[in-house]
């Protein structure tokens, strides 16, 4: 029973860190070109690197930072200015800087798009999966707050508590990946004008959480400030 009331604690520490609800519009910003297998592989590729990245500080991130010499507030920094760009672009409806591919790639899509015996062009364009490493694999799947959690509920450095919070992002990202790949009837659902003005009010919280990111990251690296 202890075992399941601490999963349930970590699960909910995750899901209120990542929030896949509200990761849902930027995944739609940043997949609102694409066809459906290539968001679909978008998705995937996001999802798979963000457990991978938060189940590797799980298991090691005191060590990864002493290694290298990174320290958290230098995270929350990288991290809040990525994620504020990201709000701030949608914020004025533009398109992720992110994801914007060359001309070059544009005429090959176009190209492939009358080809109907290329079908898989699009999903191996590595222009169009880069944004499934960032921004959103990391930062806003496991961003520096993720990163942050999973490292302080393993901060025991037991086995239990290792295999717990892995198992507790698992089960999360498969539940993320479920909205992703409805996002589309969500949208429809929803109707344009009413996404477009989600999309600018998750712009503003984006913004404002990198914001936040940033504030914390001078706090750390400067105790005056705190």
């Amino acid at each position: 029973m202890n075992f399941i009331h601490q999963f349930g604690l970590t699960f909910m520490a995750f899901f209120a860190i990542m929030n896949p609800i509200s990761s849902l519009p930027v995944y739609i910003s940043l997949t609102a070109d694409d066809d459906p297998k290539t968001a679909k592989a978008i998705a995937r590729k996001g999802l798979i690197l963000a457990f991978c990245i938060t189940a590797i500080f799980a298991l090691g991130g005191q060590y990864i930072f002493s290694m290298f010499g990174i320290t958290l507030p230098a995270l929350r920094l990288a991290g809040g200015s990525l994620v504020f760009l990201i709000g701030f672009h949608m914020l004025q409806g533009q398109s992720s800087p992110t994801h914007r591919i060359t001309s070059d790639h544009d005429n090959s899509t176009q190209s492939n798009a009358n080809n109907p015996n290329n079908t898989n062009q699009q999903i191996t364009d590595p222009d169009k999966l880069n944004v499934a490493i960032s921004p959103l694999a990391t930062p806003l799947l496991a961003g520096p707050g993720t990163i942050a959690t999973a490292m302080s509920l393993t901060a025991h450095h037991t086995m239990t508590d290792m295999m717990i919070t892995i198992s507790a992002f698992g089960v999360l990202c498969v539940i993320t990946y479920v909205l992703f790949l409805y996002s589309k009837t969500i949208v429809k659902l929803i109707g344009d004008n009413a996404m477009n003005v989600m999309t600018r009010m998750m712009g503003l919280i984006l913004a404002v959480i990198g914001a936040q990111m940033l504030i914390s990251g001078l706090q750390g690296a400067f105790k005056v400030l705190a």
